[in-house]
This record gives C-alpha cells, sequence and structure tokens, in this order.
C-alpha cells in the first residue's frame, strides 16, 4: 500500500478500473498500478470482451454503483493517448449511473460532448488526469537545495514507477525526509499531486521539473518518478528534459531482465547496463556535475526466485552496486546511501 502523501488531485474512492478491450498488458500500466499500490481503493475491474485480466472481481457497471464505487477509472492508455470511439458509450453509461470518471489519456474528457453533456446532467465530475495544471517556465538551470533521486529506463515500461515508490515508501517508513513527485498519470492518480510531463510543452519540461522538485531541506528527498528512456527512438526527448530539470543527485537506472530490443521498435537494441549507465551519467551532469548512479533496479517478473536473486547479484558484483528487484524483492540494499 503507497503511504499518504499530500493530495490535491485525489478521486473518489472505491474504482471501478476499466480496460475496454485492451489485450496488451504493457499499455494497461495505469491500472496494474493502482491495483499493486492502492488495492484497497479499486473494488473491481470492466472489461470488454476478452480484455487484460488484472485478477480483480470483473463488475458490469450497474453491479459497481450497486457496491457503492464512486470513480471509473480509464487504466489503459492506447497507442498515442487517444480515446477509442467504442469506448465513449461505456463512459456515458457510468456517468448516467452517478460515477465519476478519470482519465490518464491525452484526449480529454471534457471535450467529448457526449461525455460532458452526460456529466453535467448527473452532476459528475470528470478527471482529466494528463492535462498540466499550471504555465510552467523556460527552465533557469540553477541549483536547489535538497537533495534529488531520479528514475531512468533502458526502455519504456521497465519498473521506473514502481522503483521510486518503493523507495520512496521505505524512506518514509525509515523516517527520512521524502517527497514522491510523478511525472505521470499513474503516479498522479496515487499521489493527487504531480506533472504529466509528457504534456507539457517540450520547451517547458525541464522548467516543469524544476517547479516539481524546488527547495527543499538539505537532508530531504525528492524521489521523482523516470519517464520515457533516452535510447527509445519517440520518447527520448521528455526523458532529457526531465533529467535536465530534475538535477539529479542519484540515479537508478531501470531495467528488465532478458529485454534485448525497444518495445515495439524493432531493430532498436536495449544497450547494456554500463554503456545506458554512462550515456545517463553524461546527460545528467550537463546541470548537476555530481550526479552518479547509486543502484539498478531490475524487473525480473519473467525468472524464477532462484534466477532472478542470481541475476541480480552477477550484475552487482559486474557494476559493483546494488542492484534489486523491488516490487519482488525489496529495496532495502539501496537504502544506506540516502541517510543523513
Amino acid at each position: 500500500m503507497l503511504l499518504a502523501v499530500k493530495a490535491r488531485r485525489m478521486l473518489k474512492s472505491p474504482y471501478l478500473l476499466f480496460l475496454g478491450n485492451t489485450t496488451d498488458p504493457s499499455y494497461a500500466k495505469t491500472a496494474f498500478g493502482l491495483r499493486d499500490w492502492v488495492p484497497e481503493r479499486c473494488a473491481g475491474q470492466l472489461r470488454l470482451g476478452a480484455a487484460v485480466d488484472l485478477g480483480l472481481e470483473d463488475l458490469s457497471l450497474e453491479e459497481a454503483a450497486a457496491k457503492g464505487v464512486a470513480t471509473l477509472v480509464i487504466g489503459v492508455a492506447p497507442p498515442g493517448g487517444q480515446l477509442p470511439a467504442a469506448w465513449v458509450s461505456t463512459i456515458v453509461a457510468a456517468l448516467n449511473l452517478g460515477l465519476d470518471v478519470a482519465s490518464g489519456l491525452h484526449t480529454r474528457l471534457s471535450q467529448i460532448n457526449e461525455i460532458a453533456t452526460a456529466a453535467e446532467l448527473n452532476a459528475a465530475c470528470l478527471h482529466d488526469v494528463r492535462v498540466p495544471r499550471e504555465d510552467y517556465p523556460v527552465a533557469n538551470g540553477k541549483r536547489r537545495t535538497g537533495k534529488r533521486l531520479l528514475t531512468v529506463g533502458t526502455d519504456c515500461a521497465v519498473g521506473k514507477k514502481y522503483a521510486a515508490l518503493s523507495i520512496f515508501r521505505s524512506m518514509q517508513e525509515s523516517g527520512i525526509k521524502s517527497s514522491f513527485r510523478a511525472t505521470g498519470q499513474t503516479g498522479i492518480l496515487l499521489s493527487g499531486d504531480g506533472v504529466p510531463v509528457d504534456s507539457v510543452i517540450a520547451d517547458f519540461i525541464s522548467g516543469a521539473a524544476e517547479v516539481l522538485s524546488p527547495d527543499n531541506d538539505a537532508d530531504h528527498w525528492d524521489v521523482i518518478e523516470g519517464q520515457g528512456s533516452l535510447f527509445h527512438p519517440a520518447y527520448a526527448g521528455v526523458t532529457t528534459g526531465l533529467i535536465h530539470g530534475s538535477q539529479p543527485d542519484a540515479l537508478l537506472l531501470c531495467d528488465e531482465a532478458g529485454k534485448e530490443e525497444i518495445y515495439g521498435y524493432p531493430g532498436f537494441k536495449i544497450p547494456s547496463l554500463k554503456k545506458a549507465m554512462s550515456v545517463y551519467q553524461d546527460v545528467a551532469r550537463l546541470t548537476n556535475p555530481d550526479a552518479s548512479f547509486v543502484g539498478v533496479a531490475i524487473n525480473t517478473a519473467s525468472m524464477s526466485e532462484d534466477d532472478a536473486l542470481q541475476w541480480l547479484a552477477r550484475n552487482s558484483t559486474e557494476l559493483e552496486l546494488p542492484c534489486v528487484d523491488p516490487f519482488r524483492f525489496g529495496v532495502e540494499p539501496l537504502m544506506s546511501q540516502f541517510m543523513s
């Protein structure tokens, strides 16, 4: 369970997680994130056909309303972040039953006439999470007080959010001054606050990252959720802006065991961990000359426990840094580096 944080955009719970007809689990990161980190808020799932299964109770809209569900959360992000037209009728039906609706898509619910009209008629709330809530300045590049950890990845969807949340939770449990800084729709839904950096105009991404992690106490850690990957042909731009604006003191590389190519981009090879760390460190040191890696988080879900532990140990020895699977085995080997 995610520990409480200062929330300004928290949804009414419990939630019904809407998966549409999405069959690819990689597009359902929001639904999986909510299920894994705030299970107490998740009453069930709504699927159209043979969609991704979260292992939650399948509920119709009527059954969900009868159980007291308050918000239908669109738990998937199809390519491009657009809302399929076929889903509009389901969203309207939810609103007509008195449910609020939350979306992390680029398509704004409030700009679809049928949805906006149903929300108004039923006095329901529409939450467009992937919309910046303010105008951000151009980055100034000035160093800020406090300390910052940024999770970065060899690819998208390799565990950057899970690693950041795991470290933040351990910091809270250990009494370390810390804040989780969300940069994507799932993190914002979990914490109630943050900046959807992939919806910020490119020139202002670094400025948004500066605003997200302002001056703080010298012993306070901002744990910043990473986005994209420097090695991704489509999403490297948002990653670069986030790195420069975050000015991380500590970097945590995230990887998926055995993965060889960028997902969905055949021929784009994932670099070795050493190569990835070298590239990331060079980019980070443009705005923080002291940036360095504190470890590696590796998603070993595809491996047996014994194979996973051997994989982590082998990479830790080779890199001379702690290598962990945060969600499976925890982050304890990393934590001494964040103590005052």
